[in-house]
């Protein structure tokens, strides 16, 4: 009898021992599938805290390229028609950038007063000199958008200076809506390049007050449509459009594009500059969607401050 206890008494330790290892297989299991890269509920990335993964530095430097990003447009004669026009003046201009500890540099100097036909291109130093010099164009450059759109439907003759964008706008040799769409700093726009321009305008939007650039109430929208007008007149592309905002809004916007591009790395495997110009400048990411994806983010521990870059909000 005693040999049969010991006997029964060794193979139920066996089973016990079984049970537990299966079990430590089985709750590890479960761990890994927490923190694995795929959620079988949502289908979504999920790069628990490995955020490691998706190195800062790298990202930052795929939506602001240290050595810029280079639009289809000239300078052309815009600086010395905004002069000309009163539209900016130059001594106020250049008092902005000296309190600001970056004072214009010569080739900016002959931007404005020369003209250039060197290509548009926006880096970490000169995106804040570009910002307040493209929210100059947009604002005195006649255009229907601002004739006949958003700002007259929302703000009318009599109220079209109280809005950010042109109330805000200080730089100039006396009240902003003096030069409200009153000069040809572009070329005059085709029918087809209106077109061009009215498609980019109405899809493009921005993070700060989630308004399509054809209603640009504020300086950064009113930039983007002197961008947009500026590269039109030019004969560029309702895409080539789509790109330059891709970038430009990325160093004006750091934070929102840096998240952006984040998610996309993290959720879909693609760098910035493959995800389409268009998606990223609608509504789902660059107006309200852009909390959605700050929202992703946190919940998969993966919400960073980027690197310091060149973005301002200008004047």
């Amino acid at each position: 009898m005693e040999k049969i206890t010991v006997t029964i008494n060794q193979k139920t330790i066996l089973i016990v021992i079984i049970v537990l290892i299966a079990a430590s297989f089985a709750f590890l299991a479960g761990q890994y599938t927490k923190q694995g890269t795929v959620s079988e509920a949502d289908g979504s990335a999920k790069i628990g805290n490995s955020s490691s993964q998706i190195e800062s530095s790298a990202i930052m430097a795929e939506i602001n390229p240290p050595e810029g990003y280079e639009i289809n447009a000239t300078y052309g004669d815009a600086g010395p028609k905004l002069l000309a026009s009163g539209a900016i003046d130059l001594e106020k201009f250049k008092k902005v950038y000296e309190q600001s500890g970056q004072p214009l540099t010569q080739e900016q100097l002959d931007i404005l007063t020369k003209g250039s036909d060197q290509k548009i291109k926006i880096t970490p130093q000169n995106s804040y000199f570009l910002l307040n010099f493209l929210w100059a164009v947009g604002l005195a450059n006649k255009n229907k958008i601002l004739d006949e759109g958003q700002m007259m439907k929302y703000g009318g003759v009599e109220k079209v200076g109280n809005f950010a964008s042109t109330g805000g706008w200080t730089l100039a040799k006396s009240k902003a809506t003096d030069y409200y769409s009153k000069f040809a700093i572009t070329k005059a726009l085709s029918a087809d390049q209106q077109k061009i321009l009215d498609d980019f305008a109405n899809n493009a939007y921005r993070p700060c007050c989630g308004n399509s650039t054809a209603f640009p109430d504020c300086n950064h929208g009113m930039a983007m449509l002197g961008l947009g007008e500026m590269m039109a007149s030019q004969g560029a592309s309702a895409d080539d459009m789509f790109e330059a905002f891709k970038y430009v809004n990325a160093f004006w916007f750091p934070q929102t594009y840096f998240d952006i591009a984040t998610y996309f790395k993290a959720k879909e495997g693609k760098d910035y500059k493959d995800v389409d110009a268009r998606t990223i400048a609608g509504k789902e990411y660059s107006a309200g969607g852009a909390r959605l994806v700050e929202q992703w983010l946190t919940a998969n521990n993966l919400k960073q401050q980027p690197p310091s870059s060149g973005g301002s909000c200008g004047v």
